[in-house]
């Protein structure tokens, strides 16, 4: 009886022990450089949840630890990742605007047995490079596809392309080009711009040359979207019938407020833009604003960071606060909730996000720029893995 009773005693000093420790959660972003924008989007929508739902999980506080890894810098993302992990004891790593930095993290995790929760980076292969990956932004293939078939679907048949030089761009190129030729179009001409481009005049005098009757754009978010429009802009395309056909990010309110009047009437598909109807985006804004003073309205990367922390609070709270990798990714599988860019739910066979791909037409009302829904496709998966 008297080692029962020391038994007991011990199970419950290790359980209140266990409560007693907070989840780390290692966030790898980019929070300065060039890409300190997309940084500051993803740490404001975590924070906002944070804010909004409160430090605990599972029975457990959560501790959030942000690392700046200063822009696509893989070598640099994979120090961070081994520091939280081995120094910071971190029990979750997340976070990752580019795609090198988050397969050099993963590379991590995978040999810790560490939770990956994926925020942004968005190369199809990512969830692929370990067992304990999964993801809350998009692949580039998951959204393209659907433009590709709505393109066709209302009219396109000649579509010229271009793309940033790089993985996604390669992807966002491919999956495309596959799906609009398996429809019946033709692709008349493409190029691959080198992903420091700023001047992006000689490309666009080829798109005009090529007399294609659409053309499908992929760049970075941000400054690189607002440069092209204006060459856009400048070289006529905007009044040539040309029909433009762009990826997520072309509805980001810095590109709206910058991108000038050659915006007006271009196409877009993703799965977020602050100007989407609905209850829950609109308590996500007001909450939001917020966080951040009014100072900007959440992109995609705010969503794709205030859903991880929605996935991860929820895996949680089914482990009983168990942060060891196979017992999270067993509880990830077949996660599915509502949120501000609709219901989100992760593939229970390749860990991946099932989600809507939203079709937007960008026009100004009332002075500004807003992008709205004319279309939708729902429960896409990432078609590289299904």
């Amino acid at each position: 009886m008297r080692n029962l009773v020391v038994g007991s005693a011990l199970l419950s000093c290790s359980l209140m022990s266990f409560a007693a420790e907070p989840v780390r959660i290692g966030v790898i972003t980019s929070l300065s450089g060039p890409a300190a924008h997309s940084g500051a989007q993803m740490k404001a929508g975590i924070d906002t949840w944070m804010r909004l739902h409160g430090a605990s999980a599972g029975g457990r506080k959560i501790e959030v630890l942000y690392r700046d890894d200063t822009g696509p810098q893989a070598d640099v993302a994979k120090r961070l990742a081994t520091e939280l992990v081995s120094r910071d004891k971190a029990d979750i790593l997340a976070g990752f605007v580019f795609t090198p930095n988050a397969m050099a993290a993963a590379s991590v995790a995978d040999r810790a047995k560490r939770p990956l929760v994926v925020m942004n980076a968005a190369a199809s292969g990512i969830t692929k490079r370990s067992p304990y990956v999964t993801r809350t932004s998009y692949t580039i293939a998951q959204s393209v596809v659907p433009l590709a078939q709505w393109a066709h679907k209302t009219g396109s048949r000649r579509v010229y392309s271009i793309v940033a030089d790089y993985a996604p761009g390669l992807d966002g190129e491919e999956w495309f080009d596959r799906t609009f030729k398996a429809a019946g179009g033709a692709i008349v001409g493409s190029v691959r711009a080198p992903l420091a481009t700023v001047d992006y005049s000689a490309y666009i005098q080829r798109i005009k040359d090529a007399k294609p009757d659409a053309v499908h754009v992929f760049l970075p978010n941000g400054q690189p979207m607002v440069s092209f429009m204006k060459a856009w802009k400048d070289k006529g395309l905007d009044k040539a019938g040309i029909r433009f056909l762009g990826g997520e990010g072309w509805a980001d309110q810095d590109v709206l407020a910058q991108g000038g009047e050659g915006l007006a009437g271009i196409y877009t598909a993703g799965f977020y833009s602050y100007s989407r109807p609905g209850a829950d985006n609109a308590r996500f804004r007001a909450e939001f604003a917020k966080t951040v003073n009014g100072k900007f309205e959440p992109n995609f990367l705010a969503a794709s960071g205030y859903d991880g922390m929605a996935l991860i609070a929820a895996t949680l709270a089914k482990t009983g606060g168990k942060t060891d990798g196979p017992a999270f990714m067993t509880a990830v599988k077949g996660y599915s909730a509502a949120s501000p860019r609709g219901t989100v739910t992760i593939d229970a066979v390749t860990n991946d996000i099932v989600q809507t791909i939203y079709i937007r037409r960008i026009d100004k009302q009332g002075g500004a720029f807003v992008a709205s829904e004319i279309d939708r496709y729902d429960a896409v998966k990432d078609p590289v893995k299904n």
